[in-house]
């Protein structure tokens, strides 16, 4: 694999705001559902790859640190449990790693926030916030 030159790496600012849209109409991972373990890790493939792919085609660069946060808006009132949807905020998260935006998903390199539901009618969406925090610092 080859290195890309230095001039094609952009990096984002400090403090950029980027939403990631995930899969359109289909509703996230959650904790509660009686999946077999195959199809729950494909379905936590895809969320991952996506993820991946995006963050590549945004050129973020690589950053020691960033904050992240998943979005849901169901499209109605049901009641659901945030929490839940971790099941899709994790994988997530590992996409970013893949594609190489920060180092590890620990808490050192990733602060990840109570993924946050969008309650009302309307077009249903799925979206990751990425908040930059702290670049990496450049390698000699």
């Amino acid at each position: 694999m080859t290195q890309p030159r230095k001039d094609d790496r952009a990096s984002a600012p400090l403090g950029a705001r980027f939403d990631l849209p995930l899969i359109d109409n289909k509703p996230p991972l959650n904790q509660n559902q009686r999946l077999h373990w195959a199809e729950k890790n494909r379905r936590a493939q895809l969320v991952r790859n996506t993820v991946a792919w995006k963050a590549k085609q945004l050129k973020l660069g690589q950053h020691q640190h960033l904050a992240a946060q998943l979005h849901y808006q169901p499209g109605d009132n049901r009641r659901r449990d945030a929490p839940n949807l971790t099941a899709t905020s994790k994988p997530a998260i590992d996409g970013l790693v893949d594609a190489g935006i920060v180092p590890d998903d620990n808490d050192q390199h990733v602060t990840e926030h109570m993924p946050l539901i969008h309650r009302g009618p309307g077009e249903r969406a799925l979206w990751l916030e990425i908040v930059i925090t702290s670049r990496r610092p450049e390698a000699e």
